[in-house]
């Protein structure tokens, strides 16, 4: 797991904006249009870092597809000092 959290978080190009999409879920639940307005990112690019996300296990989530809600899923909970030291060098 602690592989997969360095990879999507700082290994790659978009690893910047999932972290800063995983510190927003770590406050509170939210869906992807949540997300957008939040960040100020594209909708479409919530959704592109939410997949990469969901993929590697990072978060999970719930609800049906337009009022699905992410969360950080419990493996990245397990790993949380992982992610506040990756994202303390990212972000």
């Amino acid at each position: 797991m602690e592989a997969a959290l360095w990879y999507v978080l700082s290994g790659t190009r978009g690893g910047a904006n999932r972290a800063r999409i995983l510190r927003a879920l770590d406050e509170r639940p939210r869906n992807a249009n949540q997300l957008a307005e939040d960040l100020e990112l594209d909708y479409k690019t919530v959704r592109h870092h939410l997949e990469v996300l969901e993929d590697n296990n990072v978060v999970t989530d719930s609800g049906d597809d337009y009022g699905k809600v992410y969360l950080p899923s419990e493996s990245t909970r397990v790993h949380w000092d992982t992610v506040e030291e990756i994202l303390e060098k990212v972000t």
